[in-house]
């Protein structure tokens, strides 16, 4: 990374880069950026104080909330901008809740989302945190990561490796019952332009209209969706002045 010359603006740019690949322990950001255990530790706790990192359940250091705040009011957040219309269509093609969900160390949090407007329906708001250990979108974010980073999420999953494997081979991921019971649930992958998945695109809705097989019915749809995003994507990045 090129140095600034402002020495404590270009360390704490070096932590965000390090916890840019997933969660850190402290002992692991010494390692990713060579700072010295107490500098690390003294602007990780820093930068938590402005909501720039934040721990995980298991205390580990991860990107805070205030990044995608931040990204959002600068207009930079092109996924965001482009989900709007996006996930109303979803959800008018469909008749479900339609949302959007970004990995956050060992949870996903709920960035955009159309609600159904009328009758039963499976409602998550936006800034809604859930689990990495079940669900439909939980599978997609975690079916494409690194194997060391996929074991780690694993070991406390209501989904298997095999599982994981269909949802890379067909491209997306149901679940019945999964995450909450009576709720099922379709998603597919948002990638960037170098094919890295950063967000899922998901319905939801009860069991009782989506059946035991919600991809039959709604996979075609969800992967389309996710595949418009991923192209707004891919037009942001070879947009003029970018």
């Amino acid at each position: 990374m090129d140095n600034s010359g402002v020495g404590v603006l270009d360390k704490a740019a070096m932590v965000l880069n390090a916890l840019e690949a997933g969660p850190q322990t402290l002992a692991g950001l010494v390692q990713a950026t060579g700072l010295t255990r107490p500098t690390a530790h003294r602007l990780a706790c820093a930068l938590e104080h402005h909501r720039l990192v934040a721990r995980d359940l298991n205390g580990r250091f991860v990107l805070g909330g205030r990044i995608p705040e931040l990204a959002a009011a600068a207009g930079e957040d092109r996924l965001l901008v482009a989900a709007t219309p996006v996930l109303f269509a979803l959800r008018d093609a469909t008749g479900e809740s339609a949302q959007l969900y970004r990995r956050q160390g060992d949870q996903r949090m709920c960035v955009a989302a159309a609600e159904r407007m009328t009758g039963l329906r499976d409602s998550v708001p936006v800034g809604s945190v859930l689990t990495m250990a079940a669900g439909s979108a939980a599978q997609v974010l975690l079916a494409w990561e690194e194997p060391d980073r996929m074991h780690r999420g694993l070991q406390r999953a209501a989904f298997t490796a095999t599982g994981l494997a269909q949802v890379r081979r067909r491209g997306w991921a149901q679940s019945v019952g999964e995450r909450e019971a009576g709720v099922a649930s379709v998603s597919a992958p948002v990638r960037t332009p170098s094919g890295r998945v950063v967000a899922a695109v998901s319905i939801s809705g009860p069991i009782e209209r989506l059946t035991r097989q919600p991809g039959r019915l709604h996979a075609a749809a969800v992967v389309a969706a996710a595949q418009r995003l991923s192209e707004a994507l891919k037009k942001a990045s070879t947009s003029p002045g970018r």
